[in-house]
């Protein structure tokens, strides 16, 4: 059918665009996975998006034409921890690996997944891979206390292409928000979400509540769904949709995390998370909490 009819609703600038209905974005965000339109199409879109901004519906809508294509993992018996991981290190360490191994040693299976979407910057995945977790071929089920790492294109390739547009027009797509809010499960989990500004936060609170979603979330480091160390930053839980006030914000910046390097090689990296694992150096306060959160919200499950 094409979606020529949705961008002449959503690309009339700022001002002149008109919201989609859920429904409308789920079959246009269809489309665009399915790879069943054009790439002039997809481009109008994609720009036509960043212009306006998502709504709350829209984005439902998106996460709705998803997960009706993800390469779902198998439920275990403990909700599955989603690590989102999109955009690495770029002047502190990448510390989702830490985050993701922390659960892990709490019994918790772990799923991190990600894509290089910033071509300068340390991923999680070349640091957890320091670590020996490789990257999933296959989808299979995530054991209590493992933690595996998935590329984006293993749950979805639509989704893969449409992050991998941003490259040639230089601009994030609706694609950067629905990974960091998918759920690739077919059994209950719990989506680690972080954002950047404090308007993607109501955004993001009002998409879980629409959605149902079981997710904690904060501002996370550097666009990592992981605590910035340095910070206590607000905290806030959805268990299928409800929301939860875990932590309160708190004013200041730590000058110094004891132990965090300064260098945010994948060496370095690898080598401080291994201490902190091994009880050589601390665990930094601010992701102890994140992990104590994330066990409160299983425990609701």
């Amino acid at each position: 059918m094409g979606i020529s009819q949705y961008i002449k609703e959503i690309g009339r600038g700022a001002r002149g665009a008109k919201p989609l209905t859920r429904e409308q974005s789920t079959d246009l965000f269809g489309q665009v996975l399915d790879g069943s339109v054009t790439d002039l199409e997809i481009g109008g879109f994609c720009l036509a998006m960043r212009i306006k901004g998502e709504t709350p519906e829209e984005m439902a809508g998106f996460l709705d034409a998803t997960h009706a294509r993800l390469n779902r993992f198998p439920a275990g018996d403990r909700p599955l921890i989603v690590l989102p991981s999109y955009n690495g290190a770029r002047k502190l360490p990448v510390l989702t690996p830490l985050l993701a191994l922390l659960l892990a040693r709490e019994g918790l299976p772990v799923l991190v997944h990600g894509a290089a979407t910033e071509s300068t910057r340390v991923l999680a995945s070349n640091v957890l891979a320091a670590l020996d977790v490789r990257p999933l071929t296959a989808i299979r089920k995530i054991a209590n206390g493992e933690v595996a790492f998935a590329p984006t294109e293993l749950l979805s390739p639509g989704l893969k292409r449409l992050l991998d547009v941003r490259r040639v027009v230089g601009l994030r797509n609706p694609a950067h928000s629905v990974v960091k809010l998918m759920q690739p499960t077919d059994g209950p989990c719990i989506v680690i979400a972080s954002y950047t500004h404090p308007e993607y936060a109501k955004s993001m609170a009002a998409t879980f509540e629409l959605t149902g979603t079981t997710a904690l979330l904060s501002r996370g480091l550097e666009g990592e769904s992981v605590a910035d160390p340095r910070r206590t930053a607000q905290v806030d839980g959805f268990v299928r949709g409800q929301h939860i006030a875990l932590q309160a914000q708190q004013s200041g910046t730590l000058a110094e995390v004891e132990g965090l390097p300064k260098e945010i090689d994948i060496a370095t990296t690898a080598g401080y998370t291994r201490r902190v694992l091994a009880g050589e150096l601390p665990v930094p306060v601010a992701i102890a909490q994140q992990v104590q959160h994330v066990l409160e919200l299983a425990a609701r499950l």
